[in-house]
């Protein structure tokens, strides 16, 4: 078990952890094997007895391995034995109108209500928040601006929180500029604004299912048709059933969350974003892309963007701060290429411009390099909250 480099990227605990959490995957270390002792591990890696504690502990935590008394450690889990992934849904290859008014009102209706778990509502726990370090960047927003942010901020957003959004892309390999970004009251109302610029009432649009409830109440409200496109729970979007779908219908628009679909959870592989937008750029398809979640990876790389894949401006970037950060901020975003003039103008007749403040505070925040340490030790714990949450339903 002997690691002869160590990379910089990460603690040294974690670095031995994650090796050991690779040979239970592997099945080199099985279910009920023992582990070295820390003594020994300390030795056979060259670090110190507590970083070797350190290492045991952050994978007890996870519940791979547990701690047996006077006996030492024992793996306890392993990934292989998931259950079979669900079957893959093949809704009717029709049009429809929607209709969902009714149940999303009962979902709402309590939105802002303090019971203890709100199955609902997809945002992290308070307690998993950055709650006082966004404090501070809100009291340097109103110190430091020259009206307070009691004013209007400009229709495409503060230019600094712009930046660094521009920089954010970076970590899918996106190359933009400030101008590029139009910031958004949420990630929903950036699709809402993508979804406007593109269609008319009674068009078609085409959307993975299933889907986040969201996207059907922004059809409906928009009086448009909706096709409903197969996911599969391990590779997402179905692209050979909507190339059958575009056969069929005049599909003006096609919605899909690649990174982490909600209620899947599925990761579009990159060959398949590549092939979607080469599908939609042939056939003269807006593809709004919703990759609210793409930061909440759980390995060692962000996933990329279709928007990555774009030469036609045709993909319309959604994602926002609001799973990540600070929900109740409502930082969005939208990078919405050829369409972008378009998305402005409705901007700008809907509601002139997002808050000032939370936009000022935000843009300390990411400036200061908060932002990516956070995500750093969220997804570690929503890492470890998944596995906890597997392992209690298939024991």
């Amino acid at each position: 078990m002997r690691i002869t480099k160590f990379s910089t990227d990460d603690h040294l605990y974690m670095q031995v952890a994650d090796g050991i959490e690779k040979m239970i995957t592997d099945d080199t270390l099985k279910v009920g094997d023992k582990l070295p002792s820390v003594r020994v591990l300390s030795e056979e890696y060259g670090i110190s007895m507590g970083t070797a504690f350190q290492a045991y502990y952050h994978l007890e935590g996870k519940g791979l391995i547990e701690s047996r008394p006077k006996s030492g450690y024992y793996v306890r889990f392993n990934f292989k034995r998931f259950p079979d992934l669900p079957k893959v849904i093949q809704p009717e290859p029709i049009t429809s109108e929607v209709s969902v008014k009714e149940t999303i009102a009962s979902i709402y209706g309590d939105i802002a209500s303090h019971i203890k778990m709100n199955f609902a509502i997809a945002v992290p726990d308070a307690s998993l928040l950055p709650t006082a370090k966004l404090n501070k960047s809100v009291m340097y927003a109103l110190r430091k601006s020259k009206d307070h942010c009691i004013y209007y901020e400009n229709t495409q957003g503060n230019i600094d929180l712009r930046k660094q959004i521009a920089k954010l892309a970076f970590n899918w390999g996106g190359k933009f500029k400030a101008d590029d970004i139009i910031v958004t009251s949420g990630c929903l109302e950036a699709i809402n604004l993508c979804l406007r610029a593109v269609t008319q009432p009674g068009d078609t649009v085409a959307v993975e299912c299933p889907n986040y409830f969201g996207i059907y109440q922004s059809i409906e409200s928009m009086g448009l048709k909706v096709v409903e496109i197969s996911s599969d729970p391990a590779n997402g979007f179905d692209i050979d059933c909507l190339v059958k779908s575009i056969e069929k219908f005049n599909i003006k628009a096609c919605i899909v969350t690649p990174n982490f679909n909600n209620p899947l959870g599925n990761c579009m592989p990159e060959e398949n974003k590549k092939r979607l937008v080469e599908v939609i750029t042939k056939n003269n398809i807006v593809l709004i892309e919703d990759d609210i979640y793409g930061e909440l990876y759980f390995g060692k790389s962000r996933p990329r963007t279709c928007k990555y894949y774009d030469t036609k401006g045709l993909v319309m970037h959604c994602s926002s701060l609001s799973k990540s950060l600070a929900p109740g901020y409502r930082i969005g975003w939208t990078i919405a290429g050829k369409f972008a003039d378009d998305v402005k103008q409705i901007k700008r007749i809907s509601d002139i411009s997002s808050p000032s403040l939370t936009q000022a505070a935000m843009a300390h925040f990411l400036g200061n390099g908060r932002y990516e340490y956070h995500l750093k030790n969220l997804r570690k714990a929503l890492h470890t909250q998944s596995l906890k949450y597997t392992q209690a339903i298939i024991q």
